[in-house]
């Protein structure tokens, strides 16, 4: 138990297992012995999807709101503790946090289809959610490596490659769990490619916002309305609300 609870990555494999196995004996068992049926299994990679997200989203406000705001305040003596030994444990954590919520989220996305429950909101959360971990694996991982020194380059160009696309990244975090929380629990507007309508008009203005938002963070630069991290979060809630209103209204 020692070796368990001392490691940390040991520690969360081990709560995931213990409460796949507690909820199996909770709600997989029916008198006549364990029955996990395809609603059970889908709950569990649901839990899974969720719990990824927190630790990954978790990260990247942590990154946003409090490592990088704070950087020039700390002592430069102190900065390479930050970046030698505890950014690269964060980004550890970060990047496969992104991967895992990206696999369950795929999984559910599957039999979410097979079972025809397939929605606008679920399409265009999935869509940020997507491009949101290829901004962390293809930009903001890369760029960090060469910031943090794992990697030759530029620091001075990388930089700020890395900070655009994680700023996007958090400008897409509210709405994209918007969707996530919205498709879970029935809330958003009914409809689907399969079994009821999709509305072209809202698909097409929800993807046009989307893939601007995504070319900036790619080819553009950084903008006031997310540069500092209250801009950030307001633009973030002003972008739910659009992105919702669109899903809703259009």
């Amino acid at each position: 138990m020692a070796s368990i609870l001392s490691n940390l990555r040991n520690t969360v494999i081990a709560g995931i297992v213990v409460t796949i196995l507690v909820a199996a004996l909770l709600f997989g068992w029916h008198g006549e012995g364990l029955a996990l049926d395809h609603a059970w299994t889908a709950f569990i990679f649901r839990w899974l999807h969720v719990l990824s997200a927190i630790m990954w989203i978790g990260l990247l406000w942590y990154f946003n709101f409090v490592q990088i705001p704070n950087m020039p305040s700390i002592d430069a003596a102190m900065r390479p503790a930050i970046s030698k030994v505890i950014a690269p444990a964060a980004l550890w954590w970060f990047r496969w946090a992104a991967m895992f919520t990206f696999l369950t989220g795929l999984i559910l996305l599957g039999w979410i289809m097979n079972q025809q429950r397939f929605s606008l909101g679920i399409s265009l959360g999935a869509l940020m959610g997507t491009l949101m971990m290829l901004n962390v694996w293809l930009i903001i991982w890369p760029n960090q490596r060469i910031v943090i020194g794992l990697d030759e380059g530029d620091k001075a160009a990388a930089a700020p490659k890395a900070g655009l696309a994680s700023r996007t990244n958090t400008l897409f975090s509210l709405p994209m769990l918007y969707f996530m929380v919205a498709s879970i629990h029935g809330t958003q507007a009914s409809g689907g490619v399969w079994g009821g309508d999709m509305s072209t008009t809202a698909l097409v203005i929800g993807l046009a916002i989307v893939v601007i938002i995504e070319a900036n963070a790619i080819w553009g630069k950084m903008m006031s309305a997310i540069q500092s991290v209250s801009a950030v979060i307001t633009s973030s809630v002003i972008l739910t609300v659009i992105m919702a209103g669109v899903v809703h209204y259009a």
